[in-house]
């Protein structure tokens, strides 16, 4: 019985011990990130200097090489990923609304992989929020015709009234037979939005567009006593193209064979220079490593600092990385991915894994010690639509920071040209980059982590449980056959 205690009592104590070793080291991150972070600085200086960094374009691989080099003065081991990626971006758009008679333009942006050249003209079917649901109610009456889909969910939808991405609205539509699709915003002011409306990434067989919310609302009430119509012409630019995930490393000490990822992506649309979506979240990595760097900070697993490119494109560069492992044989490497997209200001830690409560809170409570603003909040679950996904539906565990609220009322103008460097918050991105950079030593350095990679059939299910089986069956990522 002496015995057994004694062994409990030291394994306490080197559990304490190594808490204390955290705390320490988190104290030393804190200080160094509130004194000498760069994030903001070089943030704002590749705003201005390179402008937005839409995968495929010259001013995305000015980006690439940007971060590149930034990785190496901080003494980083850098090398570049290449992958091919079928880049798109659009050339010319008009959309008409109205009488037969008299069709009239209203502002819109068209949505990323539609075709390399459409006109597309008829009738106009309000199809609500745009789910399955609202094209049963419509018994068909959408096919050869022109849908029109709220983005979010409408106000006064039934309670739990579930969304879905605008690439899943569109998929949908096109498999009813709509031959275009116009998407409102839910944003006031006009604002207009731009992003993927594919599921795969590959160019789809519809234009599809985005009007603003007046605009928007104006024609679904219109359509209550008149019918509509609407005709969309564009023109828009694919073809295959390079680009590079940029990859910084440390190369761990006594477990180098497993991996900690720490990801955002580097990317964005070209309506604005998307200082929030994602500067916030890759410029924030590029300064984790900084800080790891400054400190000489020391880790028994490998850490990898990585800035995907073509996230916006359908997780272009997060699927090669995964691809590009599975060919090497090198994937079940890969212990934690952590993500940062339009992470600002985090309260806690989010991660797909439950089991990770007690080590997330554990170092959450350590941080709190050096700053009350942390509340040490801690959310479990699973969501699609960043460069976690392909990680988390290989069963590797993903988490990343929560609780924190986009700066200067921000979120308005995703995917917007109001996405500009103004509404960066200096703090707030101090304040990711300190508690995450805290989290990723943690993680690197901990004896072991208590999740590993899932098996298939608690993947099935875990999925399952996260209500994400129908969004992944529209896009094909369900693997299953059941």
């Amino acid at each position: 019985m002496k015995i057994l205690l004694s062994l409990f009592l030291a394994g306490l104590a080197i559990s304490v011990h190594a808490q204390d070793n955290f705390g320490i080291v988190f104290n030393q991150i804190n200080t160094d990130v509130q004194g000498h972070s760069k994030a903001y600085g070089t943030l704002k200086f590749a705003t201005e200097t390179i402008g937005h960094r839409l995968t495929g374009s010259a001013n995305g691989a000015r980006a690439e090489e940007y971060a590149f080099n930034l990785f190496k003065s901080y003494g980083y081991d850098v090398r570049y990923q290449p992958f091919e990626v079928e880049s798109w971006s659009r050339i010319t758009n008009e959309t008409k609304i109205g009488d037969l008679a008299a069709l009239k333009t209203v502002p819109s942006v068209a949505l990323a992989h539609s075709p390399v050249k459409s006109f597309v003209s008829g009738a106009l079917v309000d199809l609500g929020n745009g789910l399955e649901n609202d094209y049963l109610k419509d018994a068909g009456q959408v096919k050869g015709k022109i849908a029109l889909v709220y983005l979010g969910v409408l106000p006064g939808s039934p309670e739990g009234t579930a969304s879905l991405h605008r690439s899943e609205k569109t998929a949908i539509a096109i498999q009813h037979g709509a031959v275009g699709i116009i998407i409102i915003n839910g944003v006031k002011g006009g604002v207009l939005l731009t992003g993927t409306a594919s599921v795969t990434g590959k160019l789809i067989s519809i234009p599809a567009v985005c009007i603003g919310l007046e605009d928007g609302m104006q024609i679904k009430e219109q359509l209550k006593s008149k019918l509509q119509y609407a005709s969309l012409n564009m023109a828009n630019f694919s073809g295959m193209i390079k680009a590079r995930n940029v990859i910084a490393t440390i190369k761990g000490s006594s477990l180098p064979e497993e991996k900690i990822l720490v990801g955002g992506h580097l990317d964005s649309w070209d309506l604005a220079t998307g200082a929030i979506d994602n500067g916030i979240g890759s410029f924030a990595v590029m300064d984790m490593a900084r800080s790891f760097s400054a400190l000489n900070l020391k880790t028994k697993r490998t850490v990898e600092f990585i800035l995907f490119m073509g996230e916006e494109q359908g997780l272009l560069g997060s699927k090669a990385y995964i691809a590009q492992a599975e060919k090497k044989q090198e994937l079940g490497k890969v212990k934690f991915m952590l993500n940062y997209d339009m992470t600002n200001d985090p309260k806690g830690f989010a991660t797909s894994r439950v089991e990770m409560k007690e080590s997330f809170t554990n170092w959450g409570s350590q941080i709190a010690k050096l700053d009350t603003g942390f509340k040490n909040i801690f959310v479990a679950g699973a969501w699609l639509h960043s460069d976690h996904q392909p990680f988390m539906l290989e069963g590797i565990p993903t988490g990343g920071g929560v609780g924190g609220e986009l700066p200067n009322h921000s979120g308005q103008f995703y995917h917007s040209d109001g996405d500009s460097f103004k509404l960066v918050d200096e703090q707030g991105l101090k304040n990711t980059v300190r508690y995450s950079a805290m989290l990723t030593y943690a993680l690197a350095n901990t004896p072991s982590i208590p999740v590993g990679i899932q098996p298939d059939d608690q993947l099935k299910a875990f999925l399952r449980a996260n209500k994400l089986e129908e969004p992944l069956r529209i896009a094909g990522e369900w693997k299953w056959k059941d």
